[in-house]
């Protein structure tokens, strides 16, 4: 299964970012159902949905398979540390970057969370810790407000027990809503400072190649599991959004990349095997 590397991008990229073709997010009325994609999520022993917007050229294409789950919400998971840090930093609770968020000294059983952590780190190792920061920092009624602004799913940050309301809250998003959350991002159509767009699409950065360039983030609630982002190719973007029960726990996370990358391929959009 194949692994991300890390790498720190930000200047490099920021004149390719601007070299790329910008185009329009209007959604297709009727997103065309791939029922044939189903076979790629029997290849894998999976249950889910995925949502696949094509803004390449001047043609904009929508599939998805299972549209019924395509409008359901589910917890965003580790999927809203995307919009999570735009509110951050809109709120002065993190500068930039390189803010160093001292280690709390709890041993996490994900070793890169033991250590002291970045905006880029937290992002990248997906530190739980670091954002709970900012959701105590931040309070409930000015998340809300946040959520709000940006129509994050049902824009609800309560949450019934202890826990981060991500996660085992009732805050809950659908995978068409996550692309039309990462279209906005992608155009800094965002009501944030154009940097903090940029920054946070930046740290969303996987992997680079020749002429692509591959934004996303996972997510993971126990039950289900995300995989959202784009890819980014000279004549625009491709976007996704995955969704996939997870009855194995751990067993079943390495089927989000496996199963977007099948179905990218299938469109020759995946960066993979460009």
């Amino acid at each position: 299964m194949f692994k991300f590397a890390s790498r720190v991008l930000l200047k490099p990229l920021t004149a390719l970012l601007i070299c790329f073709a910008m185009q329009t997010s209007t959604a297709l009325a009727t997103p065309v159902e791939r029922a044939d994609w189903q076979a790629v999520f029997a290849k894998y022993d999976a249950v889910g949905t995925i949502v696949v917007f094509d803004q390449r050229g001047n043609e904009v294409k929508e599939w998805v398979y299972n549209t019924d789950r395509a409008k359901q919400r589910f917890s965003p998971a580790s999927t809203y540390k995307v919009p999570h840090s735009l509110f951050a930093l809109d709120a002065n609770i993190v500068t930039d970057e390189l803010q160093v968020f001292k280690w709390d000294g709890i041993e996490r059983s994900f070793a890169p969370h033991n250590q002291d952590q970045t905006l880029r780190s937290a992002m990248q190792y997906s530190a739980l810790w670091v954002f709970d920061i900012f959701a105590k920092q931040l309070g409930e009624a000015k998340a809300q407000q946040y959520l709000t602004k940006i129509n994050y799913g049902n824009a609800d940050p309560s949450i019934a027990s202890n826990g981060s309301y991500w996660v085992d809250g009732k805050l809950a998003i659908s995978a068409t809503e996550q692309i039309k959350f990462l279209q906005a991002l992608y155009q800094n159509q965002l009501p944030f400072k154009q940097a903090d767009q940029l920054l946070v699409k930046d740290l969303m950065i996987n992997e680079t190649g020749k002429d692509w360039i591959l934004h996303a983030k996972t997510g993971w609630q126990g039950r289900y599991g995300w995989w959202v982002g784009w890819v980014e190719w000279p004549t625009g973007p491709v976007f996704f959004a995955l969704n996939i029960d997870t009855p194995n726990r751990l067993q079943d996370l390495d089927k989000r990349q496996a199963i977007t990358l099948d179905i990218l391929t299938s469109i020759d959009a995946s960066p993979m095997s460009s």
